[in-house]
Formats: structure tokens, sequence, C-alpha cells
């Protein structure tokens, strides 16, 4: 008969656990609960940072506190660069929660197109920008919307009130207020101060509502003040951005030096780009040709070579040196003067610009004297300015030298050099023969002496070849500045593309005034002249001589000649340094 069991009277019930399985449980669960009682004292009585930590993440922030971009201003304090207050729009991708109609609303204020708007909003990014650097009053108008996950925040947008005159020299910041160009650039560290920070409590939406401390104060950045003159930097913006025009020209670059300091007033090319508007913008426009770009000086390097002559007692200022008949043959190759001389003194071989004078100078002298001049100089190294791009040209060992190669460099070609460079290197003439490094920074403790390159007898008997240029029977009348007494020199040297001379030319001249106290070199430098003039003295000196008229004026330069009409005579073209019959 089969037997019926209820639960209670169960046969496994009535079988006993061991005791020690009992004990080992009670004091499993007794362990567990005095372990969790110890980490909640730990927690919450002993280490509370954790926890504390925790809560704060879901609340408490620590936003950054931009600090002012330090501004640029000129030697006088006019401003040059500023940031100005502006704000960002941004979102939280995740919190945006916009109808069709509040969508097309803020793309229509934002500027932007509302499939783009609702491509941002999409991303699966935890933050995206919408718009960078926004009005202030609009971002305000936006901030009134209300709009769940969007916010703005404060930044700053760099302004440069002078525009396209001054580009060049100051450059320009991105985005983030970081410099890309010129001094912007060159001087970033000293510029970008150092952002500060402060703890805040944000609700879930990301507004402020609780300001709980400063932790960092921001350090503002320091002002940069340029040696630049706005006047002078102006008055060369202006002349070289005519001089360009009328002679149809690719490019042209000019430069102002101070002569007592080595301080750049001006320095201006053109084309030429403004900095507050950079949407359409090309890589030629942003170069700072007078340092980036480097061409064969032409004529402008003669004055060089007849005073390194004078200098070593080679030739005196009126050695009669016989030019006839106007060509010269080296091995195998000619060089030759654009109109043929006879005998012509040193002094007369500058006015004149003789190929064949300067060129029997030259070999009269080792290549290794000629090459230490030159790098004495500065040619063939950086200036070291701090500008991105700095050209160092071209200066090749004498020891490579053939007599051909001599000669031909001392009237400008084979060798290469940036616009400042010459301008720099026409300081010893302007000054008792010692060259003194250029400053971007005003300069108010000028130096005494430079490095000796030239006596002062020499530099003295220079200026006055210098002069005789600009006087009726030299190769630049055209740059006589009325009042003043100024000199210089013309260069009209080809390019060189694809290893060959080409029909295009480069129009400079460099000179200085006045010659009886010099206080400014000026150097001017036109690329490609096609409207029917290519000589320095037809295309660059004019400019030189409208630059330096005003530059002294507005410097309070007292006159040192009579005021009369200029005597021009018609410019000469024998100072073309032109590459002939090599």
């Amino acid at each position: 008969m089969k037997k019926n069991f209820t639960f209670n009277h169960n046969p496994l019930l009535s079988e006993k656990l061991p005791v020690w399985r009992a004990r080992f449980v009670l004091v499993v669960l007794l362990s567990a609960s005095v372990a969790l009682v110890c980490r909640a004292v730990w927690l919450q009585g002993v280490k509370t940072d954790f926890l504390q930590a925790k809560g704060e993440s879901r609340y408490a922030r620590v936003i950054e506190l931009p600090a002012d971009r330090g501004k640029i201003v000129d030697r006088h304090g006019d401003v040059l660069a500023v940031s100005t207050p502006v704000r960002s729009v941004w979102a939280i991708p995740d919190d945006v929660n916009l109808t069709p109609a509040q969508s097309r609303e803020l793309a229509r204020m934002l500027g932007m197109d509302a499939s783009e708007l609702n491509r941002k909003l999409a991303s699966e990014k935890e933050f995206v920008y919408l718009k960078r650097q926004v009005p202030p009053e609009l971002a305000d108008r936006i901030s009134a919307l209300n709009l769940p996950g969007i916010h703005e925040q404060n930044e700053f947008r760099r302004f440069y009130p002078t525009g396209e005159v001054a580009a060049h020299v100051v450059g320009f910041t991105d985005v983030d207020d970081k410099g890309q160009e010129g001094i912007e650039l060159a001087f970033q560290k000293d510029l970008v101060g150092q952002a500060g920070s402060r703890r805040v409590i944000k609700d879930r939406r990301g507004h402020i509502v609780e300001d709980v401390e400063s932790i960092k104060k921001p350090r503002e950045g320091a002002d940069v003040v340029l040696a630049l003159d706005s006047k002078i930097q102006y008055l060369a913006y202006s002349a070289l951005k005519q001089a360009v025009t009328v002679n149809k020209a690719k490019a042209g670059s000019a430069v102002v030096l101070d002569v007592k300091t080595g301080e750049i007033l001006a320095l201006v090319n053109n084309p030429t780009y403004n900095p507050n508007n950079r949407v359409r913008l090309s890589g030629a426009q942003l170069r700072n040709r007078a340092l980036t770009d480097t061409f064969e000086p032409g004529s402008t390097m003669k004055p060089f070579t007849a005073a390194l002559a004078l200098d070593k007692g080679k030739f005196r200022f009126d050695t009669i040196i016989n030019c006839a008949p106007g060509r010269m043959t080296i091995g195998s190759a000619t060089i030759s003067d654009a109109h043929p001389h006879g005998a012509l003194t040193v002094a007369q071989v500058i006015q004149k610009s003789s190929n064949i004078g300067s060129a029997k100078m030259a070999l009269s002298m080792p290549p290794e004297e000629m090459w230490q001049m030159f790098d004495s100089l500065g040619f063939g190294s950086q200036l070291k300015l701090g500008f991105p791009g700095e050209a160092p040209g071209r200066l090749r060992p004498a020891r490579i030298w053939r007599p051909i190669e001599q000669a031909t460099m001392s009237y400008g070609h084979g060798i290469s050099v940036n616009l400042m460079q010459m301008a720099q290197a026409y300081l010893v003439f302007a000054r008792q023969g010692d060259l003194i490094p250029l400053s971007l920074t005003r300069v108010d403790t000028p130096p005494l002496h430079g490095k000796a390159v030239f006596t002062e007898q020499t530099a003295r008997e220079v200026r006055a070849m210098l002069e005789s240029v600009t006087q009726p029977g030299g190769t630049a009348t055209l740059a006589q500045v009325p009042g003043y007494r100024v000199g210089g020199k013309t260069g009209t040297a080809m390019k060189i593309e694809g290893g060959v001379y080409a029909n295009k030319y480069v129009s400079s001249f460099v000179g200085l005034g006045p010659i009886s106290n010099p206080r400014l070199v000026v150097a001017v430098m036109i690329d490609e002249p096609s409207g029917g003039k290519h000589y320095g003295g037809e295309v660059a000196a004019p400019v030189f001589s409208e630059v330096m008229a005003g530059s002294l004026r507005a410097l309070g330069v007292p006159p040192d000649a009579p005021l009369r009409p200029m005597q021009v005579a018609q410019t000469q073209r024998s100072d073309a340094d032109v590459k002939e019959g090599m």
C-alpha cells in the first residue's frame, strides 16, 4: 500500500544539519555586516573626498577665465591690434530639443543654413560649436530664446584699426586668438597672457547658479610697443600702392629705417590684405615680401664694391678707371655697359653706374676680401627679426668663385638678397661705416657704436658718390627731395626663371637722407613693372622721393638744402645693370 507524505512529514526535514555549517553562515553574515558598517564609516566619516567628488561631478565645474591678449601699438601709442569681447554659441546635442520653427529661427540668427545647423545638432559629440565669435548683442538675443541645450561662452576677437596698411607687420590671429603671422606670431608668448579659472555650480542645462571661488586669476598679456610710426607707414603704403598700380607691376615693397637706432619705422608690401576680413586670401597676399622674397640686387651693390676698394687703398675717390670701349671679356663671357663710357673716376663709376668700372675694382681684390665684406654686411644670413619665413638670400663661398662671377657680383648678379637686408646694409653709409642691428620694437636707448665694416672716411666719401647719383648727370634725378640733400643707388636686374635670365625686371632704389646728417634709409623694390618703364631710376626712385620727403617732415628733420625746384635731367640708361652679353 502506497504511503502518502505531507510536507511537514518529509523525511528530508528530519535530517539534522551539521552544527559547523550554521555557525559558518552566521559568521559570514556578521562579517559582511561589519564590513559594510566599516566601509560606511570610512567613506562618510574619515575619507569623504570620494563621495564629495562624485557629488560635485554632477553640479560643480571649473571654468576657464580667458586672459586679455596684449595690445600691439606703434611708437606713439596708437593701437595697431586690440582684442574685443565676443561670444561663441555652442550646444550639447543630447540636451537639444528644438521644434522645427526654433531650429529655423536659430539658423537665421546665426547666419547658417538650417540643414547645416541640424547636422551639427545631430552630432554624437558631447560638445559642438555652432558659431564662433558672435557679437555680444546677437548672443544676448539667442540667450533670450532660452533654447534647451544651446549655450554661449565669452571669447575675444582681434581687431586691427589700420587694416591693410600695417597688415604684413602686425600679422593676425586665428579663431582661437593664437598668432599666425607677423608680430602676432613673433611675440605670441608675450601677447597671449595666462588664463585663470573659477569654480562654479551649474544646473543640468549648463547655467551658472552659484559662483563658488576663484582658483587662479588670469594674467593679462603684455602690450608690444613697435618701432613703427603709423604716419610714415601710411606714407610708404600710399606711395608704394600708387607705384605698383601706375607701373602695372606684379608686386612691390618698401622699408624705412632710423639711422640712429636701427628701428624699422615702416615696412609695406603690395599686394596686401585686410586682417579684419580674411575670407578670400591667397598665399601671395600674405607674403611679407620685404623679408621672404629674394632677388638679385643689381647696381645697388656697386657702392659696396667701391667702398671696399677705397678701404683697402686700391683706389681713391678720384682714381681714373678706363671703362672704354664699354665691353669687357672675362674668360668666355662678356660684360658690358648699357652706354659706353671712356675714362671715369671711382665717383663717376657710381654716378653713371658703370658695370665695367665696378668689375675692374672687384677684380683688383682677392675674392676672400669681397666675401668677408658681403658677410659682414649680413648678406647670406637671416636678420633674425622673428618674422616667419625670412629668407637668408644666397652668398656662395669665395673659394668657388670664378673671375667672371666675382666681376658680376660687384654689380649685383650671382648674389641674392631680400629688401630688408639691403636697407640694413646701407646703414654703413648713413652712419660712420658701422652696422647696427635692426629692431621691430621701439628702442629707447640707441646704440653708440655698431660693428665696424668700413672706415668713417670711406663712408663719408661714398655718401658723396650717392648724392651725385641724384644730381644732374646721375641715374636717379627723380629721387631728389625739395629742401633736402639725399643720395642713393638705382638697381635694375633681370629675373631668373628656369635657370636663365628672362625679360622681366626687378627695379629698386636704396637711399638715405639728409646727406649732411643722415636720419633715414629708405629702400624700394618694384617687381616686374610692365607699364613701359623698368629702370630703377624711373620706377623706384620716385617712390623713394615721396616717402623720404614725407618721413623727414613727419620727424621734424630740418632741411639742409635751399628749397628750389628739382634739377631733373632725363634718367640715364647707364644704370642698366641688366645682364647683357652673358
